[in-house]
C-alpha cells in the first residue's frame, strides 16, 4: 500500500458535475496548489501545509487528511461520500471496445 495514500478518499465537487477523488497526499497538494488565488485563506493555507509535513514525514498522512477534509468543507466543495461511492459502483466497465 501506498504509505501517502488516505485511508478512505475525499470526494469534491470540482465543477458542477464533476466529482473528484483524492486518495493521497499527491492528490490534496495538486488539488490545493491549484485553488484559485482568490479563494485562499488561512484555512486553505493549514490544509497545504499539513499536506506537506505529512509527504516529509513531520505528521501523520492522516492528520493531512483530516485538514484536507476541513478545507473541502469550509470552501463547500465536500460531497457526500455515499452518494459518490454508489455512482461509481453503478457505472459498469467495459472492456473499451465498440458495441454495435
Amino acid at each position: 500500500m501506498n504509505p501517502d495514500a488516505f485511508r478512505s478518499p475525499v470526494f469534491v465537487k470540482r465543477a458542477t458535475y464533476i466529482v473528484q477523488e483524492i486518495a493521497s497526499l499527491a492528490d490534496a497538494i495538486d488539488f490545493l496548489n491549484e485553488w484559485p488565488g482568490d479563494r485562499r485563506d488561512l484555512i486553505h493555507e493549514a490544509a497545504l501545509k499539513a499536506c506537506y509535513d505529512a509527504y516529509d514525514g513531520r505528521i501523520p498522512v492522516s492528520a493531512a487528511r483530516n485538514a484536507f477534509f476541513g478545507f473541502a468543507r469550509r470552501a463547500a466543495i465536500l460531497e457526500d461520500t455515499t452518494a459518490a461511492m454508489q455512482w461509481l459502483a453503478a457505472c459498469k466497465s467495459g472492456g473499451g471496445k465498440v458495441q454495435v
